[in-house]
């Protein structure tokens, strides 16, 4: 029996997107779709090809922010954390429900030079202006 953790995703990693695959690859599946609680900013990060977000919870001033629950095997997990480059981190997310899954975030030092989007309310939105 498969045992499964909950994995937040709001960029690269959405489905159809780039870097969908490395989920995929390691047997995820779509859970739904839905939004952060209203705690968070959302920025364009510099220097990541292919383009990625980085999702800040802040204490205040923040948006809901479009993202993806997928579903991944806990065996395969720690493959996947391995692939996510700083100054990208998992750790633990709320969601528009109250509930918390693992999902990705971003150290905030990294937004000192990025463009906040966080207006926009989701990476597809963004991906639609540029």
């Amino acid at each position: 029996m498969t045992e499964w953790i909950s994995v937040a995703v709001c960029g690269a990693h959405m489905s159809d997107l780039p870097l969908n695959p490395q989920l995929t690859g390691l047997g995820a599946q779509m859970e739904k779709r839905t939004t952060t609680g209203p705690h968070y900013r959302f920025y364009r990060l510099h220097g990541f090809e292919p383009p990625r977000p980085g999702l800040v919870r802040v204490a205040k001033d923040g948006s809901a922010i479009a993202l993806e629950v997928w579903r991944l095997p806990v065996e395969n997990y720690g493959r996947f954390v391995a692939l996510v480059p700083a100054p990208l981190c998992i750790g633990t997310v709320e969601l528009a429900d109250g509930s918390h899954v693992q999902g990705f975030l971003c150290e905030s030092y990294a937004t000192g030079n990025a463009l906040d989007i966080s207006a926009l309310g989701g990476w597809r939105a963004y991906l639609a202006t540029s």
